[in-house]
């Protein structure tokens, strides 16, 4: 009986023929992400994205109401540690090796005219 319950969804995603996605679909989504795809390519695609589409269908018809929702599935929490500047370096030390400098900065070479 069990194994009736989990197979019978499958089979009837395997057998539904109606297409949720079009050809025109995924070539537009394909022009928007720019990738030139063959009729082939396409073909497969479409296929691809309608079995995709049909198993959320499925997973749509689930009763979630009792469900709480999950930001991830441990319970983590976040070791963050206070910011704060424990080692502040001196602008002396940090123009120590520059090949010119001014005051406190770093001098470069005029880019703009």
């Amino acid at each position: 009986m069990l194994f009736h319950y989990l197979l019978f969804p499958i089979c009837q995603l395997i057998l539904k023929q109606d297409m949720k996605i079009t050809h025109e679909e995924v070539k537009r989504v394909a022009a928007l992400a720019r990738l030139e795809l063959a009729a082939a390519e396409v073909d497969a695609l479409t296929q691809q994205l309608d079995k995709i589409l049909q198993y959320m269908e499925t997973l749509n018809q689930l009763e979630t109401a009792n469900v709480e929702p999950l930001a991830h599935v441990m319970d983590i929490v976040n070791a963050f540690r206070e910011d704060r500047v424990v080692n502040q370096p001196s602008a002396d030390t940090l123009l120590a090796n520059a090949p010119a400098k001014e005051r406190s900065f770093f001098k470069v070479p005029k880019i703009i005219e």
